[in-house]
């Protein structure tokens, strides 16, 4: 291992130390989506791939903490400034980037197109669950489907976000390679978190969950961090 290696795992070993602790629960689920919520609870709790004693998604879990702001202007301003997540958003908008709730079926091309527009995304190769055409997508009941579209109407961004009761999981992100100069992946985000603070957390959801810290590039850190994503030690909880 070298100094400079080194020096990033005792950083990184240093802030695990000092992470908040959370319990978040599972609840609300039915019998249309029991099964999707088990799946993601178990993958969630599951033995963690590289180091076993700890679980897979616990240590450095990166959250949007919808109790920190006490409406979206507040949340807005403190994500404001140059170069930040609202600056990028305001560009996207600019450039007459729209978001929108979406149905994946009336894109089917369009997320093709975005999933192919770049061979590796943060450094690894596309795998072929994306790259391969899809004929049509399943409803998942406790999932919602958003976008940014240009002005021709064509998606050039989306995002999957699955829905458990007290937090909310982005499972799925993805905007076209050629685009993302104009700051459409902020905007998205940042009107996702809106959905989040004025729509969705007075039916008591309290987290948005954008998978772990300490695994993401430095690019993706950042990202997460000008949108207010912060890493947490969670322990996840099954409510019967």
């Amino acid at each position: 291992m070298t100094f400079s290696n080194a020096k990033k795992l005792l950083n990184t070993l240093k802030q695990v130390l000092k992470l908040s602790f959370i319990e978040i629960k599972f609840s609300g689920y039915n019998e249309e989506n029991r099964e999707n919520y088990q799946q993601t609870f178990k993958c969630l709790t599951a033995p963690h791939p590289r180091f076993k004693i700890i679980k897979h998604k616990v240590i450095g879990v990166a959250l949007f903490d919808l109790s920190r702001y006490k409406d979206f202007p507040s949340y807005y301003q403190s994500v404001n400034g140059k170069n930040s997540a609202a600056y990028y958003s305001r560009k996207a908008i600019k450039n007459q980037f729209v978001f929108k709730e979406i149905e994946r079926n009336d894109y089917i091309h369009d997320i093709h197109v975005i999933n192919n527009s770049s061979e590796y995304r943060q450094g690894k190769k596309m795998p072929c669950a994306y790259t391969d055409k899809k004929d049509h997508y399943s409803h998942i009941s406790n999932y919602r489907y958003f976008g940014v579209l240009d002005t021709e109407g064509r998606l050039v961004s989306y995002c999957y976000v699955a829905f458990y009761g007290e937090f909310a999981f982005i499972t799925n992100i993805l905007g076209h390679k050629h685009f993302l100069n104009y700051g459409i992946m902020y905007l998205m985000m940042l009107e996702i978190n809106k959905l989040m603070l004025t729509s969705y957390r007075e039916n008591g959801l309290r987290f948005v969950m954008y998978d772990t810290y300490f695994g993401a590039s430095e690019g993706l850190k950042k990202f997460k961090q000008k949108l207010g994503f912060q890493p947490f030690h969670v322990k996840w909880l099954w409510q019967d």
